[in-house]
């Protein structure tokens, strides 16, 4: 049997490899209980090399937290360009879409670059301000209270809305994706109005840079079967991946 540093260093390198672990798969690949290593993830939490969470432990935080938009746009910034630009190119002639609020939607409006009609429907102020730049885009903005942080608005009223129309795509921004839990935000409200986006449209897609993975915000937007399409950057582990892609998700890395 191996001994407690080598047993310690095993669970390291393999939440290196995978992002996290839990205590189910720990004990059949070290053969010792649950009582075990249980207390071996609590020792590694103490010496601040994890994170314990329900049944395991991740390599990061996995709480996320409410920020201001313009403290989010400097994060990963380069990632979420890249992300919004190859957004960008999966708009079709004559499109009808609908995109939430976030900093990397954000970028995606940013990169538009229309060259035909495009109508969108948009929750987010900033977005909106975006695209009014372009004359080809007929830009309708949802109304209800005005979430200062995000620059976005949420509500019973932008919720009652969306049944009267359809949209061949979303554009969702995320604060956590979680294997288990699903994708999340920090704010109710919110979550609960980029549910009814996902009602309103015929595919969902997912714009999050590789560090909203293994996170989970206050509120739970939906699980995986909701998801068509994820794109993010090469930061993401290659186990996220290929779980998302077993889900039948596609995975867009750029």
């Amino acid at each position: 049997m191996i001994n407690i540093a080598e047993r310690h260093q095993q669970i390291i390198n393999k939440l290196q490899k995978e992002g996290k672990v839990n205590v189910t798969d720990l004990c059949a690949d070290l053969d010792v209980s649950s009582v075990t290593i249980r207390k071996d993830l609590k020792l590694l939490e103490d010496k601040g090399l994890l994170f314990r969470t329900h049944g395991g432990a991740t390599l990061h935080n996995p709480y996320t937290i409410d920020r201001s938009v313009n403290e989010k746009e400097k994060i990963q910034s380069s990632e979420k360009m890249r992300i919004g630009s190859t957004a960008a190119k999966l708009l079709e002639p004559n499109d009808s879409v609908l995109i939430a609020s976030g900093t990397t939607v954000l970028a995606l409006a940013k990169s538009i670059q229309p060259k035909s009609n495009l109508t969108v429907m948009t929750s987010a102020l900033n977005v909106a301000l975006e695209l009014i730049k372009h004359p080809e885009i007929e830009v309708f903005q949802l109304g209800g209270l005005l979430r200062r942080s995000s620059s976005s608005v949420t509500g019973t009223y932008a919720e009652s809305v969306l049944p009267d129309f359809s949209f061949s795509k979303l554009f969702l921004g995320v604060d956590g994706i979680d294997l288990e839990f699903g994708l999340t935000t920090t704010n109710v409200t919110e979550a609960h109005l980029n549910r009814q986006m996902i009602m309103a449209s015929q595919k969902t897609i997912v714009l999050a840079d590789s560090t909203k993975f293994g996170k989970r915000g206050f509120g739970r937007i939906c699980g995986f079967d909701d998801i068509d399409q994820i794109i993010t950057d090469r930061g993401v582990s290659d186990y996220v991946v290929r779980t998302l892609e077993g889900m039948g998700i596609k995975v867009t890395i750029v």
